[in-house]
This record gives C-alpha cells, sequence and structure tokens, in this order.
C-alpha cells in the first residue's frame, strides 16, 4: 500500500494504492496523524484500492467517528466495485459518505 497526499490540510486528500488490510491500515493511519490532526475535511481516494480487509473497515469506521466528533467531514471518493460491494454488504454504506 502507497498514498500520496494531493491536498494538504485543511482540507486533506489522499490517494490511497494497494491493499488496507491488516498489514496497511495501521500504517496508513500511523503515516497519516499529523496530516489529519491539522485537517477539517478528509477525502480518501480509493481509485486504486482493490482489497479492503476487517482492519481497512476499522479503519474507516474510525476516520468517519474522529471527523465527525470534531465536526468535520470524512468521504471516500473512486470507490471500484469489489470494494464497494464489500462496503455494501457490511452496511458501511449506510455510515460512510460516498461520492
Amino acid at each position: 500500500m502507497t498514498y500520496e497526499i494531493t491536498n494538504p490540510p485543511p482540507d486533506l486528500m489522499v490517494l490511497v494504492k494497494g491493499r488496507l488490510d491488516t498489514l496497511t491500515s495501521p500504517q496508513l493511519e500511523s503515516e497519516l496523524e499529523p496530516s489529519i490532526a491539522k485537517s477539517k475535511s478528509l477525502v480518501l481516494d480509493l481509485a486504486d484500492v482493490d482489497y479492503l480487509s476487517s482492519a481497512g473497515l476499522r479503519l474507516l469506521l474510525t476516520l468517519q467517528k474522529r471527523f465527525k466528533k470534531e465536526g468535520g467531514s470524512f468521504v471516500l471518493r473512486n470507490i471500484q466495485p469489489g470494494v464497494m460491494e464489500i462496503l455494501r454488504m457490511t452496511g458501511f454504506l449506510k455510515i460512510l459518505s460516498v461520492q
């Protein structure tokens, strides 16, 4: 998994590439923490994410709760069909904002 910050805080936009799984989700969260702490909004572009595990789902839920608690916004964008199906089956589409 790699990522690229395409727009800096306070309106953070991040393009994620690869898999969001047990190994990569904590890494992404840790590396983005300084930028997230300065942000009012976060857009995760998942156009190049082809796999999402339960650890990836946990990360998405954690980010959603954090931004909601702080009055910000968290949006997922450009979701691949396989990842979208996982979000649909788990009910996360009812919780997360998707563009």
